[in-house]
This record gives C-alpha cells, structure tokens and sequence, in this order.
C-alpha cells in the first residue's frame, strides 16, 4: 500500500524512493556470472544486453548508433539533433565544449535555431542502416507529425517519441495534437513513447499501443526540470509503478507485454542494475555513454532540453572520458566508481541473486535504505 504523508492541512503525499534509496539482498541461491542471460527483446528486435543509447547529441551519432549495434544493443539517434541540422556539426560539437558554464546555454539556444533539414534525416539513418544494425530514431511529440513520414521512407526499425512528460491525452487550444494511438496503429514500426511517471499515464500509453514506455524524464546528470518547474518523481518509485501497470495491462489485453524502459538518472552502475530490479526491462542510458572516447560530445553532455528557446530545463555538464564504450560496457574495470563495466555487474548482480534471466531479476528482494545507507 502506498504511503503518504500530510504536508499541511490542505495536501498530502507519496513517499516515494530514488534509485539510490534502494538495495538488492543477495538469496540463498547463488550462480556463477557467466552463466546468467542479459538479453532483452522489443517487438521482433532482440539485443545482447538491456542498454539504449540516449537519443541526445553527446551521446548518439551515427558513428556511436553504429559502434553500439556492433557491440549488442542500440543507439537512438536525436532527430531534432545537430545531425540532423548541418552537414558536418563536428566543429559546433567541439565548440561546445570550449564553452564556459555561463555561455554554453545561449550558443546551445542559437545553434539549434537552425531549421532540422528533411535530407538529412535520410542520410544520417541510411549511413546507419548500411551499417547493418538496428536503425532507431527519435522526435519529440511536437516534432513527429511534421518530420514522421520522412522517418519512415528513410527507413527505421524502432521509433521513438521521447519527451520530459508525455500522454495520450495531451490537450491543445491553439493545434491539433497528435492522436498516438491511432498514430502508433497506423504505422508498421514498432514505437517506444515517453516519458511516464506514474501508473496512470504508463496505462494510457501501453493501451495506445506503445511497444514500450520510457520511464522517468532522462537526462539525470543534466536534467534542471525540478529547478525550473519543479516536476520530478524518484524513479525507484517511478519504475515500480509502471511495471504493475505493465502487469495489469497484460491481464487486460490477453497478455500483451509491453517494455519499461528506465530513462535517465543512472549515472552508475549500481543505479542501472536497481532500474533492472525495481521492474525495467532496459534501460535509456546518457551520461554514462557520454563518457566513452568515441562520444560526439567530447566529455561534455547536454540534452533537448538545454535548448529550449525560451525555458531551457537542462544544462551542459562535464562528465569527462572514462574509456572506450566497449569498456563501459564490458569492461574491464580498474576503478571501483560504477563508471565502467556496466554489464559485468549486472551479471554479477544477478548471480548474487540467484535468477538466470532479466525477467526474473525484476522479483528479486530490496531493502529501502534512505540517503544510500
């Protein structure tokens, strides 16, 4: 049962939990590491390991969409992006980070008041596609009905609209908003939507149709979303109830599993593999990808919503190279700080617990210990 609290005499409210708040118990059953799978499926994709590659321009090019592919998994190539932009954005890309902390939001506002250019869409996803791996994409809700039809003569295997809050219910006054559900039956993609909160609003975009919801606002590291506007939810918490909306939706739709896909706020290792165990099939990961030498952002990270015309929410942050993305990845380790290795203590997570599979991970036990006691 949810607990909640009087904040005064006039409101109440959840407690709710952060990744860091929670820890997994090791069972009475233990295996060796190698001999657990991280494999993970969405729709009639299958990959080695449950990691996305943030859709942020730090992080996703089509060279590093393309070095993840070979080495398992997927990366998400932002549409609305500076790929997407100009010809060749590497000098913006290497500007970026010459910037001081005070200037770097303006020069994010003016470069990305180019116009996203429908050209480059295609060859930014042919490149990729001739690559031979997964092809994913994202818009966000206020982009995709202008620029989808261009997505999908290009040619994607997985589309995603991510957002800081997304609904099937948005309201508008001044436009017609995008219809997802009938827009997600209409195409031949599979579509991954977010981000989801809470219960409710993960229910609505699974009976949409969505193959997956992305859980949480992304962008942890660089994220200013609760400073602006003071939205927030702790995603331990976030993760969980979206996974029971999972469970009920399959009950409902006659077993239809639709993927939790944890969004931002896993800066670490040891946060990635709880967003596993609280309920998530994989996880959207950006700062720690950001790290990697071959990322476009050269140690710095920044999202969308650093760019926003007149409210930017987010901030370009230094999160420095720590090693090549294999060596995030797999590692090896030669720090004990979760920056590396990421898959080798999933692996090592999972032995301590006993389960053999991604999906069973997510019934292992946890204990809530506040301010990561």
């Amino acid at each position: 049962m949810s607990q909640e609290i009087e904040i005064g005499l006039g409101k109440k409210g959840r407690i709710a939990y952060g990744l860091d708040d929670i820890a997994i118990v090791p069972s009475r059953r233990t295996r060796d590491p190698q001999d657990v799978s991280t494999t993970w499926r969405v729709d009639a994709y299958q990959f080695d390991i449950p990691v996305i590659g943030a859709p942020m321009d730090s992080v996703t090019s089509p060279e590093t969409a393309i070095a993840l592919g070979r080495l398992g998994t997927v990366g998400v190539l932002d549409l609305e992006g500076l790929w997407t932009r100009y010809d060749d954005p590497e000098p913006i890309l290497a500007h970026i980070g010459e910037l001081g902390p005070g200037e770097a939001t303006a020069y994010l506002q003016r470069v990305y008041s180019e116009p996203i250019k429908p050209e480059l869409i295609v060859s930014r996803l042919h490149e990729i596609r001739d690559a031979g791996v997964t092809v994913a994409g994202a818009l966000s809700p206020q982009r995709t009905q202008q620029y989808y039809s261009t997505v999908l003569e290009a040619g994607v295997d997985l589309f995603v609209i991510r957002g800081t809050a997304v609904s099937a219910e948005h309201v508008s006054t001044d436009h017609e908003p995008l219809n997802l559900k009938k827009f997600i039956y209409d195409l031949d993609v599979p579509v991954i939507v977010g981000g989801a909160a809470n219960y409710t609003a993960a229910l609505h975009l699974m009976r949409a149709g969505a193959a997956g919801v992305l859980v949480g606002f992304g962008g942890g590291a660089v994220s200013a979303v609760r400073k602006t506007i003071g939205v927030h939810v702790p995603l331990a918490t976030a993760i969980s109830d979206v996974a029971e909306a999972r469970r009920d939706y399959m009950d409902e739709s006659g077993g239809r599993y639709v993927q939790v896909i944890a969004d931002g706020g896993m800066g670490n290792s040891g946060s990635f593999v709880t967003a596993l165990a609280m309920g998530a099939d994989a996880c959207m990961l950006g700062a720690p990808l950001a790290r990697a030498k071959e990322a476009p952002g050269h140690g710095m990270h920044w999202g969308a919503e650093a760019r926003h015309e007149t409210l930017p929410r987010g901030l370009r942050s230094d999160v420095g190279t720590v090693g090549t993305l294999e060596e995030i990845l797999y590692g090896p380790s030669h720090m004990a700080d979760g920056k590396t290795n990421f898959i080798g203590a999933l692996r090592r997570a999972m032995a301590s617990t006993g389960y053999v599979d991604l999906k069973n991970f997510q019934r292992c036990d946890v204990v809530v210990t506040p301010t990561g006691r």
